[in-house]
């Protein structure tokens, strides 16, 4: 069972930094989520993993594989594919590439993942929604179709929005108003 004021204690003390930062999308921040302090934590892998499923089963069917941007997104999905076998929920993970790795298959999209499968990108931040956007791009190029977004936390800086302007759904486990911050106005 997700116990999301477990998780959002987790992101509270192990993620959340003050200061001056810039973020992947190049604007300035006052805050920092480094959600990796709880991706790659066990206890806080298994709450998102637990969190991001809840979402899934809200929908009239599970999407056949989940994934998103390396490196951000593979402990992301690394987390919803356990926690879905030991619910027995079939479910296939994915990695896609900034780059393709220029030997081999040359593939930016690596996992079991086909054209006809139906994806959700996930993401640990979404600001603007620039890298879920390029993973999306690359997923359908190869024939799957994407049927949204699901974040750890949405920083409320335009990324929903641009998602659903594309026709995609977007979902977040927080916003950073649950962490009593206000998003940046522009």
């Amino acid at each position: 069972m997700y116990d999301k004021e477990h998780l959002q204690s987790l992101i509270l003390e192990k993620s959340l930094k003050f200061g001056d930062f810039t973020l992947a999308s190049g604007k300035k921040a006052k805050f920092y989520l480094d959600c990796r302090q709880v991706t790659l934590d066990s206890s806080g892998a298994k709450l998102i993993g637990e969190g991001i499923l809840e979402l899934l089963r809200h929908d009239d069917a599970l999407p056949q594989a989940v994934g998103g941007m390396s490196i951000g997104a593979d402990p992301i999905t690394a987390a919803v594919i356990t926690v879905a076998a030991f619910q027995n929920i079939p479910l296939k993970g994915f990695m896609v590439r900034k780059q393709s790795k220029g030997h081999g298959t040359n593939q930016f999209v690596e996992g079991p993942v086909h054209a006809g499968d139906r994806i959700v990108i996930v993401e640990d931040v979404v600001t603007t929604g620039g890298s879920s956007m390029d993973a999306i791009e690359k997923v359908e190029q190869i024939g799957a179709k994407a049927d949204g977004v699901i974040a750890i936390i949405d920083r409320l800086e335009g990324g929903s929005e641009l998602f659903e302007s594309k026709g995609y759904r977007f979902r977040s486990l927080f916003t950073i108003r649950d962490f009593g911050i206000e998003p940046n106005q522009p």
